[in-house]
């Protein structure tokens, strides 16, 4: 696990060092260079695999090709044994990043799924004998990349503050991604927040030669090809081997590791698997907080307690780190600077970084198994607004028209309240509900945003980024939609992103099971039906742990991996949220009318509406602005 960076285009070993320093918290083991005219790359280790030959970058034979390497090849063994077979030589003793060499010399161009290589990664390789860069990003965009087309230079690294070192690189804002992040939380890639930096997109590889850059993709979701003949037991089955063969690749390295556990039915699975695979009690942590939450996070605090169950039930040795209001408001800035851009989606595992880089260098969680099962509200919703729009389709609009077992169709939205949100939400139209769900929709933000940030972003919708994907998508039923959305939009651009750079911050490496990419395709075929069953969330997949998670457990309400924010910021942190969003502070961007903020913080205290979502997210926007951005330029 490292951070990479470097570029194309003249230049020091001076301006390389400065560039690889900004990731030195991605790597503090350690640092190497490959500079050679035009071509400068470099690279900070976090040592995890062959502590003793596996520094970089590393070469091939004839030292025509060179590779920085951020991330893990989690089935190097196995692919280092084929290699050989193959007849290319390795010096290192067992690095999984020498793999990456002999398997673009094997392979070519789209070596990571032809070589069948299992890992997460974000790869700089130079071919020295053609002359040409390429940049590769996982399938499912577990490690970050970014980059920059300056002038006829090409600048990339692992993180944006990294790319926006380069001189040549233009601090200017791109507006519309601010817009877009007031709907979605988070910037939307390829775009990032700055105007000339982009991302490469999850499963993608960039190819600069001869002056000139392309992109492709190297893998793609798949939905559409649905498996017909098999039943949810005989699913169930082979993802329990599926996922337990994928943790047992997770648990090997060379340094200490263990395991987050929420609570939760996904990190628990995870931890039960990892004491399949080893005698000695498996290391655990969980996250508290000093406050009881109340509200809609009131449930918050049986994380703790179904965490101590399952350490108790499994024998871990456990962890725990017990989160104030008071410590979260004051280290709220530095968590940000995390991701160098505003983000107002789930920051917690920040502060269990914190513990756990006290004990192990390397933790698995079970990140991705609602994206790929349905859990999520938009994933509720699916299949209950299908039969509505079906139902409202033969006249029965309201909910006295429908039968008792109409009504089941609509579970969990079978009661009088729940039926009314779920009619008011719903269309035909994905891209129309889900903004219906954004923490501002498009009339919102008409209302929120200054008239010169109006006229300056032009004509841009939120709802665009929707349509895009589902105008492209494969699947065929109706859950199924919803999740190849979110495994394009959400998991790559939110949860991913909260885990890499929350845990990156604390030299941590995050390991994810369930992100496997034989899970994700082997998950993607199966139809929506077996993921939410009769209101039943992640159905499949607990039909794989049972028997091996308690029942208790598995039956539990999803609660999510979140701190309880929202109660917070009506209680302790009420100063400290009007203090974020006064007018004074405001008024250093003038991107937002500051007469409508105040409107939203009056009407929430006063108890006339819930903007909790809302101030979060311009909350976190402005102290990135205060904290991040003004001193950047």
């Amino acid at each position: 696990m490292c951070g990479i960076c470097g570029f194309i285009g003249p230049g020091d070993g001076h301006l390389l060092r400065c560039m690889n320093a900004t990731l030195r918290h991605r790597g503090p083991d350690g640092d190497g260079y490959y500079e050679r005219e035009q071509v400068h790359l470099a690279m900070r280790r976090l040592a995890i695999v062959d502590l003793t030959t596996g520094d970089q970058p590393i070469t091939n034979e004839d030292q025509r090709i060179w590779v920085v390497f951020n991330g893990e090849i989690y089935n190097h063994r196995d692919l280092r044994r084929s290699l050989l077979a193959a007849g290319h030589r390795f010096r290192t003793d067992h690095s999984d990043t020498e793999i990456i060499v002999h398997a673009y010399e094997e392979y070519g161009d789209l070596w990571p799924d032809l070589g069948g290589i299992n890992g997460m990664f974000a790869v700089a390789l130079w071919d020295d004998r053609r002359q040409r860069l390429l940049l590769y990003r996982d399938r499912i965009g577990k490690k970050p990349l970014y980059w920059a087309w300056a002038g006829d230079q090409l600048v990339f690294g692992s993180e944006l503050k990294a790319v926006l070192v380069h001189p040549a690189v233009s601090h200017q804002l791109d507006l519309p991604s601010i817009y877009h992040y007031l709907s979605l939380k988070n910037t939307s890639a390829p775009a990032t927040v700055y105007r000339d930096i982009r991302q490469l997109l999850p499963g993608h590889y960039m190819v600069w030669e001869n002056g000139r850059v392309h992109t492709a993709p190297y893998w793609q979701l798949d939905f559409g090809h649905p498996l017909e003949d098999i039943t949810p037991e005989e699913a169930g089955r082979h993802l329990l081997t599926l996922l337990d063969d994928a943790v047992r690749l997770r648990m090997d390295c060379d340094v200490a590791y263990g395991a987050y556990l929420s609570g939760g039915v996904d990190s628990s699975s995870v931890t039960t698997l990892m004491c399949r695979h080893q005698s000695q009690p498996v290391t655990t942590f969980s996250l508290g907080y000093a406050e009881p939450p109340s509200g809609q996070f009131a449930s918050k605090m049986l994380d703790v307690e179904y965490a101590r169950l399952m350490s108790q039930r499994l024998g871990t040795s456990h962890h725990e780190f017990i989160l104030s209001s008071e410590e979260f408001a004051e280290r709220l800035p530095e968590v940000l600077q995390s991701f160098d851009e505003p983000f107002s989606g789930t920051v917690s595992t920040f502060f269990l970084s914190i513990l756990i880089h006290q004990h192990v260098k390397v933790a698995l969680s079970g990140d991705g198994a609602d994206e790929l099962f349905g859990s999520y509200l938009s994933h509720r919703l699916a299949w209950p607004m299908y039969h509505y729009l079906r139902l409202k389709g033969q006249g029965k609009e309201n909910f006295a028209e429908f039968s008792e077992s109409e009504r089941e169709l609509l579970t969990p939205f079978d009661k009088e309240t729940e039926f009314t949100f779920l009619k008011s939400i719903a269309s035909a139209d994905q891209s129309h509900w889900r903004m219906r769900l954004a923490v501002f929709g498009e009339g919102d933000k008409r209302q929120l945003l200054s008239p010169s940030f109006l006229e300056a972003v032009g004509a841009v919708d939120s709802g665009d980024i929707y349509e895009r994907l589902v105008s492209h998508g494969t699947a065929q039923d109706p859950l199924n939609a919803i999740l190849e959305v979110d495994q394009q939009e959400l998991l790559p651009n939110q949860v991913l992103p909260f885990m890499d750079r929350l845990s990156m911050a604390h030299s941590i490496e995050i390991r994810s099971p369930y992100l496997d990419y034989r899970i994700i395709e082997f998950a993607n075929r199966l139809p929506g039906s077996m993921k939410i069953f009769q209101g039943i969330n992640k159905y499949v997949h607990k039909l794989a742990m049972q028997g091996l998670v308690p029942e208790d457990l598995l039956n539990r309400p999803k609660e999510g991996f979140v701190q309880p924010i929202y109660t917070w910021m009506r209680t302790s942190l009420k100063p400290w949220v009007l203090a974020t969003l006064s007018k004074e502070r405001l008024s250093r961007h003038g991107f937002f009318q500051a007469a409508r903020v105040a409107h939203l913080v009056q009407e929430h205290y006063a108890g006339v509406a819930d903007h909790s979502a809302r101030l979060w997210n311009l909350v976190c926007f402005q102290l990135w602005y205060d904290k991040i951005y003004d001193i950047k330029v």
